[in-house]
């Protein structure tokens, strides 16, 4: 038996400069971090002594005698591309936060099945191909209307920039000293907006509106390289500034559609700026999911944890890990 584990991922800027359609032509770059809230997928050989050739045991059960007759996109794609055998598998999922949530869990399910399966064949594959072979699934194979973030994002782990071009996308480490990191993400909330939503129908519609809201993506980008420089500085007023860039993202991010944000969406967000934040922005493609809420000391945050009362929030840590396999 295999057992991967790969952390979901927080976006502080940059998103909607990832997607390919951008880049292609124009400059993108995430600032992320990936946190201690994970994917979980178990991977063993199924014995051959049952009537089919795959379990697959996620918010479904499946049991099957082929490949093509799998449900799950994912897992059929992976398994027809990557996974030539006689032998039947067996998958189990489970996950510390559930999907849908704008914190990248479908690409942490790719990447933690390539890995698996990669690792199930002996083959050792670095971090940048784990994210491309994520990548080609994703994209290439099951046509998503996805950018390139989350896949590196999950499979590198920590706390990077990811510059994106036609011709290459690299990954850099932030450099950001041990104390005021831990200061930044110690006044880090994530607050639940209580929607799940289905990201690529957001996703189809930004790239739809691409051409006409270039100024958008422009401003997302230079805000997004504002936001490492203050990471990496010295200033003292760092939290003040980051929690105003993360204002600014938001208020263009809602420009990329009308399917981002919804009255729900906004209210929260703005019970959150009333109530101990002095800075936030909905995570993922918008629409439902999770709020990034950060406040300019522990004091004010906890002033706004009091006033979420039942609301489901949850404070985390940062990962530097990334996918990796934790027992075989």
């Amino acid at each position: 038996m295999l057992i991967c584990k790969t952390p979901f991922r927080v976006s502080l800027f940059g998103g909607g400069t990832d997607l390919p359609k951008w880049f292609k032509n124009n400059k993108g770059m995430t600032v992320s971090f990936t946190i201690d809230k994970y994917c979980y997928l178990s991977l063993r050989r199924l014995p051959d002594l049952f009537s089919f050739k795959y379990r697959l045991r996620y918010f479904k059960n499946e049991t099957r005698s082929r490949v093509n007759d799998i449900k799950h996109p994912s897992i059929k794609a992976i398994l027809k591309n990557f996974y030539i055998s006689d032998h039947g598998l067996e998958l189990v999922h489970s996950s510390d936060i559930p999907g849908l949530s704008g914190l990248g869990s479908s690409s942490a399910f790719t990447v933690s099945l390539i890995n698996l399966i990669f690792t199930y064949k002996n083959i050792k594959l670095n971090k940048c191909q784990l994210a491309k072979k994520s990548i080609f699934i994703e994209h290439d194979i099951l046509k998503e209307s996805v950018g390139f973030q989350d896949q590196y994002a999950c499979a590198y782990g920590g706390f990077n920039s990811i510059n994106y071009s036609s011709d290459k996308i690299s990954i850099k480490k932030i450099k950001i000293s041990k104390n005021k990191l831990n200061n930044l993400i110690n006044n880090c909330l994530l607050v639940y907006s209580g929607i799940q939503r289905k990201s690529q129908i957001i996703e189809k519609d930004k790239i739809k509106n691409l051409n006409k809201e270039n100024k958008y993506l422009e401003k997302i980008y230079n805000i997004s390289m504002e936001g490492k420089k203050i990471l990496e500085s010295n200033s003292n007023q760092y939290i003040q500034i980051i929690a105003e860039l993360l204002n600014e993202t938001w208020i263009n991010k809602k420009n990329l559609s009308q399917m981002v944000t919804n009255d729900k969406i906004e209210e929260l967000y703005n019970f959150g700026i009333e109530n101990g934040a002095i800075g936030g922005k909905l995570l993922g493609a918008g629409g439902g999911g999770y709020i990034l809420f950060l406040s300019k000391n522990i004091s004010e945050q906890k002033k706004l944890i009091k006033k979420l009362g039942k609301k489901v929030f949850f404070k985390f840590k940062i990962d530097n890990d990334g996918s990796h396999i934790i027992y075989s």
